[in-house]
């Protein structure tokens, strides 16, 4: 059994990685803002730690991810037109979640990102999307550089359907859906698998269990 701190974790793909993470025999500590959060997550197998992503600094992230074996950035600035937030959330609470895991001794270290974010943008793009892709690409690079054990997941247009434990996972799968349930489901998978470390896969919904797309991504050719 080990603890993850899953960065923003009351997020909607967070929530479910709360459980699943548990059925593992993992402890989840899900770091949020809000006290009010509590009784939801512990509900959900979590320990429950208050971090504020955008206003607090890496020495705060650090003191977080105390006793922690690994850390997933599963925060993002949300739906809506705020192009600060993804700076704020998206880039800078990634720069600081890489840091504090540093200054906390953790090497191991997940990214859930989006597919399509190294991809040059049309000029018509606007300018919230555009922050957004560009904060994704920034976190990504940077986290490529850092020195951690690291995983980066990326995947496409994100549903609230039901899990359906079958995906398409690798450095080019092309664009599709992909549940939240499911994305949760490959974050933890990852974790426990060394061989994911280095690797940054784009993730839809597809024809393959989970176990078994892993098993073939890290694969040898």
């Amino acid at each position: 059994m080990s603890r993850i701190a899953i960065v923003g974790g009351h997020g909607q793909v967070a929530r479910h990685l709360l459980v699943v993470l548990r059925r593992a025999e993992h402890t989840p500590v899900a770091l949020v803002r809000r006290e009010s959060y509590r009784a939801e997550l512990e509900g959900r197998g979590a320990e429950v730690r208050l971090l504020d992503i955008e206003r607090q600094d890496a020495t705060a992230f650090a003191d977080a991810f105390a006793g922690c074996q690994a850390v997933v950035f599963a925060a993002g600035g949300g739906p809506d037109g705020n192009r600060e937030r993804k700076r704020t959330v998206d880039l800078e609470g990634s720069l600081k979640s890489i840091k504090g895991a540093h200054l906390a001794g953790i090497d191991r270290f997940v990214q859930i990102s989006a597919i399509g974010v190294d991809d040059p943008l049309p000029d018509d793009t606007s300018d919230v999307w555009r922050a957004y892709v560009e904060a994704k690409r920034d976190a990504d690079a940077a986290l490529r550089e850092s020195g951690l054990a690291w995983t980066i997941i990326r995947p496409g247009r994100l549903t609230n359907d039901p899990a359906t434990g079958l995906v398409s996972l690798g450095p080019d799968v092309p664009p599709g859906e992909v549940t939240r349930a499911d994305v949760a489901a490959v974050v933890a998978a990852v974790l426990d698998h060394g061989a994911s470390i280095g690797q940054q896969w784009n993730l839809t919904n597809g024809d393959t269990p989970i176990a078994e797309a892993l098993d073939q991504s890290t694969r040898p050719e």
